[in-house]
């Protein structure tokens, strides 16, 4: 069992604040794998002699920044996405909560499955975006920026365009939170001790293999949805994908055909290889952003440090803490005589 915990010394803007910074330093630091992942995924040129020469061909035709190509969507996608997961989470996670404000593992990962579905869902057009800008040309560019991309796939394509590859999205939710779960419920027997007798490093180790499970179980619905939104008559070679079909079913059916089974797996290997700095960058960045925040509210001495305040009540909000210290301001003031008015 869990219970949702939430350290209320930070407000939910600093938090926000927090995540976004986090989650775009991880991203950017990973956007090479990450568009290698993709690439593999859609199965362009580039990658038919392997990934390291995928990379080595690209820079050489496109440049080192090419390596880039889409992380600034992945980035902008980034706080309306968690925003929206955050909020989705919270409200699924009070229900499925019992009387007693507990929540089993199982039903903690779903209320975030459920949660990642709908920011996923509003928020799926900027994917398909970023999903174009990595295929296309940085050179030969069909698309001069994000705008310019989103302009053009809706007044060529039309609104559906934007949401291609959306239903292999969400039906991918499924194998992820099993993946998730099948891992957070051996965690004891894997450890041999209690769960809530978990370090820090324990916590991070069990997030990297339950994302690498559960991506490896996920990850053919996240290739068809790759190739679906890559797909266009209105691109080069039709965005350079190695398959042609006409649906979600049949794009299953034409990469087994074409590329064998293990073909909805291509470009698992960089995928995984993310997993470890991503979830060690993102942690350890979101840890500082934190102690910063702390910091500037009154709670520790120092953003280097977790050092108490002396005499600061660790269980006051933000808010509390700050009118507290405005009272005894007040109360503490040498007042005016009245000679001095």
């Amino acid at each position: 069992m869990a219970t949702l915990r939430r350290d209320g010394r930070v407000t939910a803007l600093q938090r926000l604040g927090c995540a976004g910074l986090a989650g775009a330093l991880s991203l950017s630091l990973t956007a090479p794998l990450e568009l290698l992942t993709v690439l593999a995924q859609v199965g362009t040129w580039h990658c038919r002699r392997g990934l390291r020469d995928a990379g080595r061909s690209l820079c050489r035709t496109e440049g080192v920044r090419a390596l880039w190509k889409g992380n600034l969507t992945a980035c902008l996608r980034l706080c309306p996405y968690s925003a929206l997961q955050l909020a989705a989470s919270r409200r699924l996670v009070t229900l499925f909560m019992d009387e007693l404000g507990h929540i089993s593992h199982w039903r903690a990962i779903m209320a975030g499955s459920l949660a990642g579905m709908v920011a996923t869902t509003v928020t799926y057009p900027s994917d398909v975006v970023k999903t174009r800008l990595i295929v296309q040309n940085r050179l030969e560019p069909s698309y001069e920026g994000i705008l310019h991309a989103f302009y053009k796939i809706y007044h060529q394509e039309g609104l559906r365009a934007l949401y291609r590859g959306v239903s292999p999205a969400i039906l991918g939710a499924v194998p992820f939170s099993a993946g998730s779960f099948f891992v957070y419920i051996n965690l004891d027997t894997i450890w041999q001790e209690p769960v809530v007798r978990f370090t820090p490093l324990q916590n991070f180790v069990n997030g990297c293999v339950a994302a690498a499970v559960a991506q490896t179980l996920s990850f053919p619905f996240e290739t068809v949805k790759r190739k679906m939104q890559a797909q266009s008559p209105w691109l080069p070679h039709y965005g350079g994908v190695d398959v042609h079909f006409t649906g979600m079913a049949d794009c299953f059916r034409q990469t087994v055909k074409h590329k064998g089974v293990l073909g909805l797996w291509r470009g698992l290997t960089p995928s995984l290889l993310k997993i470890v700095p991503y979830f060690g960058v993102m942690f350890s960045t979101f840890e500082f952003c934190k102690r910063v925040c702390l910091y500037r509210n009154g709670y520790i001495l120092s953003p280097l440090n977790y050092k108490l305040t002396p005499g600061v009540d660790q269980s006051l909000h933000p808010q509390e803490l700050r009118e507290l210290k405005l009272l005894r301001r007040e109360n503490f003031e040498p007042r005016k005589s009245a000679l001095e008015n």
